[in-house]
């Protein structure tokens, strides 16, 4: 995974200078563009495999795979792998399989999303600068791609992808396993919302220890006008400025904003499981449905947070020196907005109520498809491990026998 990272990471910087190049000629600027896509689609899906490949003996090793016994002949074990149910799957899956299939999901719903979480942190700024105010997402994406180059809605990606990794290994890895450990206590042998919301709000401490400091590179990269060269620079840069503590400055807001957010979004997405997909079998579409709509509840409602949380992340520098800010000409450069109240105060002085929804429109749109590819993805690199574990198992016992 860190080989793909370093070799997208060139390639990006490669073909931006040869965007810059092609900037006369549209159609040829476009053809480059699509090939490129596929390069890294392909290059992604080829990586995806190998990681699969390679783990997947390693995973079916496993002490803790819990399977139940099989009292039948080998012909009804061959039938029972060819049509295992995918309800009776998860139980025996292990804890390295949640690892990976959330690993993968995370890294795919923040690269293939990431364009329009560019364009949400823009439209949160509160004192955007006059080149950089959008009348929508599309408005938005089309006149920073025109006057920035194509790749400039990217810059950033690889600080993500290498943060998204292990945050949502962490983060779906202990939500099944807390998940299933409260509902045996809560509510034995059935579902429970309580515990579903209670794994959440773990899951979540555990994804944003890790996903934080990423956040706060990307968002400053994301910015119009950022001054910032690449990652590295950027990670340099605020070390040496404000210390190793700025990337943590709004864990606290995140996590405010991100424990409701979570515990919002996995009830909703267990109910809708329910109602749509009652036998919890393996199913592409009651997985995409119930994981858009979750998505979309979840995201409009902690929408004020996340503005604070950006302000945060960004510290932008207009308002660092304005006077309604509450910093004072002077002090400006030299001290920032710091914890979840004084952001709220910061967001309300400058923008009142409409403030605090600033970019709601493409959050919602941004969290709608995001949610939904990682749900997706997640249940079926899941499903695919287990099931390998599985047929692995009924393998070792026919051997046996």
């Amino acid at each position: 995974m860190t080989r793909f990272l370093m070799e997208t990471d060139g390639f990006v910087r490669k073909r931006r200078m040869t965007a810059e190049t092609t900037s006369n000629d549209p159609g040829v600027a476009g053809a480059s563009a699509g090939a490129e896509v596929r390069w890294l689609g392909g290059r992604f899906w080829g990586v995806s495999e190998s990681i699969v490949g390679s783990l997947t003996p390693r995973i079916g090793g496993e002490t803790e795979l819990q399977t139940v016994d099989f009292i039948l002949s080998a012909q009804d074990a061959e039938t029972q792998d060819t049509e295992a149910d995918y309800e009776g799957l998860p139980q025996g899956a292990s804890t390295s399989t949640h690892m990976l299939a959330g690993a993968v999901a995370g890294i795919l719903e923040h690269c293939l999303m990431f364009p329009i979480d560019c364009v949400k942190t823009r439209m949160q700024s509160l004192q955007p600068d006059p080149a950089a105010r959008y009348r929508n997402v599309m408005d938005a994406l089309r006149r920073i791609v025109a006057t920035e180059g194509v790749w400039r809605p990217l810059r950033g990606l690889n600080a993500t992808a290498a943060g998204a990794g292990p945050a949502h290994a962490l983060y779906f890895a202990s939500y099944e396993k807390l998940k299933k450990t409260l509902s045996d206590v809560i509510h034995p042998g059935a579902n429970s919302h309580l515990a579903n919301g209670v794994a959440g709000c773990v899951a979540t401490l555990l994804h944003d220890a890790a996903m934080n400091p990423a956040e706060v590179v990307k968002q400053r990269m994301q910015m119009y006008n950022s001054p910032y060269r690449g990652v590295l620079d950027c990670v340099r840069a605020v070390w040496q400025k404000e210390g190793p503590a700025a990337f943590y400055r709004s864990y606290t807001t995140q996590l405010t904003m991100n424990v409701p957010f979570q515990a919002l979004h996995f009830m909703t997405y267990e109910y809708l499981q329910e109602l749509l997909n009652p036998h919890r079998q393996y199913n592409p579409s009651s997985h995409m449905l119930s994981g858009a709509l979750a998505g979309a509840i979840a995201a409009a409602a902690t929408t004020p947070l996340d503005v604070c949380k950006t302000l945060l992340n960004t510290q932008e520098s207009l308002i660092l020196g304005s006077p309604s800010s509450g910093q004072g000409q002077g002090q400006g450069a030299h001290r920032h907005i710091s914890g979840l109240a004084h952001a709220f105060r910061t967001v309300y002085r400058l923008g009142g109520l409409k403030g605090f929804f600033k970019g709601v429109q493409a959050r919602v749109i941004y969290q709608v498809p995001s949610t939904a590819i990682s749900w997706s993805v997640y249940e079926f690199f899941k499903y695919g491990l287990t099931k390998r574990q599985h047929k692995r198992k009924l393998q070792h016992k026919e051997a046996e026998m």
